[in-house]
């Protein structure tokens, strides 16, 4: 959505990402890296409706935001022309598995079980869920716990759905995308939202609507860039353009640039 990557994000279409994968050929003419130089392309798959990591710029019209401009920076070393695919969330592994686009930078969270069908670059974004409510709400929560028998919206497909949902007791609302979830809170439609505290923090500081800041609730997350088993060299490559931009501080201008924070490098 916009509202979750996550990171974290989406779990849902996971398993048939997975049957997907297992369906295709398992031997690959070339590796990615050679492929897309023969293309001159990256086509790079992102949600898009999800501030401040994608989103469509009102101004502009134009894809914008932290995962836009790290998937600038990864085609641009690589020589390649950046061609952006926007997806609905709750397919968008699934339609990696297909082969639809060559990576995910959408705020993907390295899990164990992503990892049995996906490769993924080293971590470029460290973050955590965070709860949103409403700037007048007086309940005290502080932790998900908290919130049995109450109405909590979360991203469609997105680990923070999964989170809500292994704590029984707590009504679960699932959005397409983050502009519908939080105007829903805004209304008191849902007690509170779960979320990235990236995008908390931006939307705290950009959204009119009445909401503030929850507690977090949940451990630090790691997201990379999500591509197809079986390319070691584009996937070599990527880390060492990821680990570059980290050393010589691009991660951390880019993060500072859009959150305020230095969410590149993982907390201590």
């Amino acid at each position: 959505m916009g509202i979750t990557k996550l990171g974290r994000r989406g779990a849902l279409a996971l398993g048939l990402a997975t049957g997907m994968l297992l369906a295709l050929p398992q031997v690959q003419a070339a590796d990615l890296l050679a492929d897309t130089k023969a293309r001159g392309t990256l086509r790079i798959a992102m949600e898009g409706t999800y501030p401040p990591f994608n989103f469509k710029d009102p101004k502009t019209g134009q894809l914008a935001g932290y995962d836009v401009d790290v998937a600038r920076l990864v085609a641009g070393k690589l020589g390649l022309r950046p061609e952006f695919v926007s997806t609905e969330w709750a397919a968008i592994l699934a339609g990696l598995a297909a082969g639809k686009y060559d990576v995910i930078i959408s705020q993907v969270g390295i899990t164990e079980k992503r990892r049995q069908a996906f490769d993924f670059s080293v971590p470029y974004t460290y973050s955590s869920p965070q709860l949103i409510v409403r700037k007048n709400e007086r309940a005290s929560y502080a932790s998900l716990n908290d919130l049995k028998g109450r109405k909590v919206g979360v991203g469609q497909g997105s680990v923070f759905e999964q989170q809500v949902k292994a704590v029984p007791g707590i009504e679960v609302k699932s959005y397409p995308a983050a502009p519908e979830n939080l105007q829903d809170l805004a209304f008191g439609r849902i007690d509170a939202a779960l979320n990235d505290s990236l995008m908390v923090a931006y939307l705290l500081k950009n959204s009119r609507l009445p909401i503030k800041a929850g507690p977090r609730v949940g451990a630090v997350e790691r997201m990379g860039v999500a591509m197809r088993k079986g390319n070691p060299q584009f996937k070599a490559a990527v880390d060492k353009i990821l680990e570059d931009a980290r050393k010589d501080g691009t991660l951390k201008g880019l993060s500072l640039k859009w959150f305020g924070a230095d969410a590149s490098q993982e907390p201590k």
